[in-house]
């Protein structure tokens, strides 16, 4: 999947305008997003309604009280809103302004900051991991791109760590120590063979990128890529910065159900305890528009082979389902969904097309295959979405339909309406 491929038959790097909210503003030269120019405009109400629906069901299901969603539709215009309240029961109203965890999306970051170190010479993808991380000798014959692609066969640290980060949100992790218990695991596959989803690996390999590039993860993310796009409200480091935050929370089993009525709020986790695997903070314009340069390979150098031997995540997954480069790919959709404590967070692009989904509920418990299917739904209607004055429908479509999803959902929820 070269970058040549991804490009609109005849396009031009136009302006480019997810929304009036999405386009740059700060100073210094800036990246362009090379997709289809969105139209200014709301998307039509019925289909603001569908999407509203959809995103509703979904909070019920998951026992999310909040969520942020953003959908842009190129030919058709756009909807970005805030549903629901910061607690269960009440509390603030959600907005669309409110920082969140970026959660796996952080991951496609780190790719992509590896890309563009190779393309400065600082790198090459292709080196073993011990060339820049000391003390993992056994990991010679692992590469920074299979850290990357997550074919290392390198264990998780999660399962290891969760009820500590729970137990003491606050607490700043050191990289190499979140590292070590993935390490200390027996290697799942040899290196290159097959997808092995490992947050230690990405961990990894932002230790290697800091080595390599002389700069700390914070600030080569900023540099190769928050900055280059204009993401203000998206960065890494240990704790939310923004003015605005969603409350993060996770229901917990109890007497083998899962609590919904009062689930825990863990905003306070240090953002630490995800470092280059899903430690990145933003907010949905940012995170909209993240996707968009994602799919459309912007920071990539022209000849990257980044996307070029895809994977499929799992042995069950279908044929228009895959996974390189950090990221996933659905249909014609690129992008990453996940889970970390407090917050379900997916972004797609299609990059011919430019539709766009982002969207975050505000309780975990559910996992990233709950949001990963909010969002697809939400494609699904969006894909459908009526061409405004002067536009035409794009004609390719998703290999799944929006009710299919709604059926998914339902049967993956873990919480119920509750008794009026």
């Amino acid at each position: 999947m070269t970058k040549a491929r991804r490009r609109v038959a005849g396009a031009t790097a136009a302006a480019f305008a997810l929304s009036a909210a999405l386009v740059g503003c700060s100073g210094g030269a800036q990246t362009t997003i090379d997709v289809p120019e969105q139209v200014d405009q709301s998307l039509p109400a019925e289909t603001i309604a569908s999407l509203e629906e959809a995103v509703t069901s979904a909070m019920i299901g998951s026992g999310s009280p909040g969520a942020i969603a953003g959908v842009w539709a190129p030919w058709s215009g756009s909807w970005v809103a805030g549903l629901g309240t910061q607690e269960v029961g009440g509390g603030a109203a959600v907005t669309t302004d409110m920082q969140f965890r970026a959660g796996l999306v952080t991951r496609e970051m780190t790719c992509d900051a590896l890309f563009v170190a190779q393309a400065e010479g600082k790198l090459d993808v292709d080196d073993s991991v011990v060339d820049y991380v000391a003390g993992v000798p056994d990991l010679e014959d692992v590469t920074l791109r299979q850290l990357c692609d997550s074919t290392s066969g390198i264990g998780s640290h999660e399962s290891t760590l969760f009820e500590m980060w729970l137990q003491n949100p606050e607490r700043v992790w050191n990289a190499q120590e979140l590292a070590s218990f993935g390490l200390g695991q027996e290697r799942a596959t040899d290196p290159g063979e097959v997808y092995s989803s490992s947050d230690s690996g990405y961990v990894l390999l932002g230790m290697a990128l800091e080595r390599a590039t002389q700069l700390s993860a914070a600030d080569y993310f900023a540099q190769y890529i928050t900055q280059p796009l204009d993401l203000p409200a998206t960065g890494l480091g240990s704790a939310f910065y923004g003015d605005a935050v969603l409350e993060g929370h996770l229901s917990r089993k109890v007497d083998g159900a899962y609590d919904c009525v009062e689930p825990v709020n863990v905003t306070s986790l240090s953002t630490s305890s995800g470092f280059t695997d899903s430690g990145a903070v933003t907010d949905i314009n940012d995170l909209g528009r993240y996707a968009q340069a994602l799919a459309a390979e912007s920071l990539m150098p022209d000849d990257t082979d980044r996307f070029d031997d895809p994977k499929p995540p799992s042995p069950q997954s279908p044929s228009w389902h895959t996974t390189i480069g950090g990221a996933f790919q659905a249909g014609s959709l690129v992008g990453q969904n996940g889970a970390v404590p407090g917050y379900l967070t997916a972004a797609f692009a299609d990059p011919d097309t430019g539709l766009t989904v982002a969207v975050v509920l505000n309780n975990s418990a559910a996992g990233s295959s709950f949001i990963r299917n909010l969002a697809w739904q939400l494609a699904a209607i969006a894909s459908k979405a009526p061409a405004a004055a002067d536009q035409t429908t794009p004609e390719a479509g998703l290999p799944w339909t929006a009710e299919q999803y709604q059926t998914d959902l339902a049967k993956r929820a873990i919480c119920a309406a509750p008794a009026e």
